[in-house]
């Protein structure tokens, strides 16, 4: 059973006020990038794994998406999402991606973002989600980087100039990683990139592209606040095809 911290009154109502919670995908300075992995979108059946929200959901039946599944194992997250969504074509429900069961072949592209880190079962979860794709399709997903997870204190050294460095301690050391973000006690499951890689090769996906995401000089116009960013990756990008 994945961890249901976002039903947490504390976890939710931190979330809430996030800026990619408040703006949605324009509040994500990853967006840009998690976009431009994706197909058209005209015609397709889409899954979004972990939707939150709704945010990517309603992006993609704008864009023209014939359904859109948005699956999520918080009460409280698709709540607001059902609230804030009136497309007769996206439909939202209760889900545990650990149990992920999904008809085969029945979408042409599945998506997620910031959802894969908290599941144990990766493996199975890749193997589900492969026959869930029509021959072609598309896995597309945002997850933190294992070089973000691996500390076992995650937070910045500063030394006496004022720089920052993060720590790596533990990279090898794969499993779980409990940290004190909006609640106390999140848990997350750390992997090394080849484990996370090898994963998605072993349950027959091929990769078409990798990025180890970073604000470009655009974003540190738009938002200084992301400068810290450049000092090591936060978030691993994936587009995968079946």
């Amino acid at each position: 059973m994945t961890q249901n911290i976002y039903d947490t009154q504390a976890f939710f109502e931190g979330y809430s006020k996030m800026g990619r919670s408040v703006e949605g995908l324009a509040g994500a300075p990853e967006w840009p990038a998690l976009r431009a992995l994706l197909p058209p979108m005209r015609g397709l059946k889409a899954v979004d794994l972990g939707c939150g929200y709704g945010w990517f959901s309603r992006w993609a039946e704008e864009q023209g998406a014939a359904q859109v599944l948005g699956l999520d194992v918080s009460h409280k997250m698709l709540a607001r999402a059902e609230e804030m969504t009136s497309a007769p074509t996206i439909t939202y429900a209760i889900a545990d991606l650990e149990q992920l069961d999904l008809p085969a072949g029945a979408f042409d592209l599945a998506y997620s973002a910031l959802a894969f880190h908290y599941i144990v079962d990766l493996k199975g979860l890749f193997a589900r989600i492969h026959q869930a794709l029509v021959p072609g399709g598309r896995l597309v997903f945002s997850i933190e980087h294992p070089i973000f997870m691996a500390p076992r204190n995650p937070g910045w050294l500063v030394d006496d100039q004022g720089r920052k460095s993060w720590p790596v301690d533990g990279y090898q050391l794969e499993g779980p990683r409990v940290t004190n973000w909006l609640a106390d006690g999140v848990i997350k499951q750390h992997r090394t990139v080849g484990t996370l890689l090898n994963l998605l090769i072993q349950a027959g996906f091929t990769l078409s592209h990798v990025q180890e995401w970073g604000p470009s000089e655009a974003d540190l116009i738009a938002r200084p606040e992301l400068a810290e960013e450049q000092e090591r990756p936060m978030m691993l990008l994936v587009s995968a095809q079946r």
